[in-house]
């Protein structure tokens, strides 16, 4: 069985691999027309020297301590000519990917639904010409029909699937947002480049708290539903800030996903004063203490500028440095995640 590989530029392109059972991802790559750093692709020189983000694997001892040190190696510093993988992983690598004669990849599509399904919100599938490995959590560029536009969409859908989708702010007035009210039909073709973007989910070690603001619940349910399908033994807290409870469309997809993942809860969060949610206000209102388990917590959040400022200074005000926080802000007019 082989493995699937991914590996992070440092441009935030990411590109899948496969490496066969004990092949090191040096020559992986290689066969696969990526052409990693490296000089002498030996264990000498240390050219090759990455970062294993997540996954098993094993280096051998047939390097020199000046090529990769053992603190280094403790820190998963690794040499792509000798790393070997047992599982699959992901790999950070410090050099932008046109450095290494790859480019980012590109996928046509056809619309096969697209719904307005609030004022603000509307959902987006597409069938896919081919399976698009990505990362749960990571977007693409989806080119807007007639132009050389694009804008960033996080996948809400599973990994490798040749159906995608995606929870698609609706901004007055927004390219993309009018072609999508206004003219996009089934069978419609699109563009997607990518997988893109550093937030992604990674191995769960510790307590997790995920938060969404408004359509940032996207990447989420990619990575949800990636966890139903494994095992999972630490608790996962999502909150989703909306404006109104009908932005609360997905509420019947979370309750079904806190059925199949055990340790899975999620709270709505609704900032209309009026409205019938119990939860009133902003997400950074509801943090208890059980949530950010004193700090040794991994936080993900995905949501407008000022929610993630929001949340950083609350973290700060109440002492809170999580273990690991990772965030994505969007803004209504992007063409890249920022």
């Amino acid at each position: 069985m082989s493995f699937s590989i991914a590996l992070n530029f440092e441009d935030g392109v990411t590109r899948f691999i496969r490496c066969n059972p004990g092949e090191k991802v040096l020559d992986a790559a290689y066969r696969q027309k990526v052409n990693l750093p490296m000089d002498c692709s030996d264990g000498v020189c240390g050219t090759c020297k990455c970062r294993c983000a997540s996954g098993e694997y094993d280096l051998g001892e047939d390097f020199l301590d000046d090529a990769l040190s053992n603190d280094e190696a403790q820190e998963r510093l690794v040499l792509t000519c000798q790393m070997v993988p047992q599982s699959d992983c992901v790999i950070d690598v410090p050099v932008a990917a046109a450095m290494c004669k790859t480019s980012i990849g590109s996928v046509e599509a056809t619309v096969t639904r697209c719904e307005a399904r609030t004022p603000g919100t509307i959902e987006l599938e597409m069938a896919l010409a081919q399976g698009m490995d990505f990362l749960p959590g990571q977007y693409v560029n989806i080119q807007i029909p007639g132009g050389p536009h694009v804008r960033a969409y996080s996948f809400s859908s599973l990994p490798g699937e040749t159906q995608a989708s995606f929870m698609i702010r609706n901004v007055p007035g927004g390219m993309m947002s009018t072609w999508l009210t206004q003219r996009a039909q089934p069978g419609d073709a699109l563009s997607l480049t990518g997988p893109m973007g550093s937030f992604y989910l990674r191995p769960l070690t510790r307590p997790t708290l995920m938060l969404a603001g408004g359509t940032g619940l996207a990447p989420f349910l990619s990575m949800l539903r990636q966890l139903a399908s494994t095992t999972v033994t630490q608790p996962i807290t999502l909150l989703w800030g909306v404006n109104v409870d009908d932005d609360l469309i997905m509420a019947d997809t979370l309750d079904e996903l806190a059925t199949q993942i055990p340790g899975f809860s999620w709270l709505p969060i609704v900032a209309d004063g009026e409205g019938r949610c119990e939860r009133k206000g902003y997400v950074t209102d509801h943090f208890s203490d059980d949530m950010l388990n004193g700090g040794d917590v991994d936080v993900y959040l995905c949501g407008p500028p000022p929610m993630v400022d929001a949340v950083l200074k609350t973290f700060r005000e109440r002492g809170i440095e999580p273990a690991s926080f990772h965030y994505e802000k969007f803004a209504a007019s992007q063409s890249a995640a920022a």
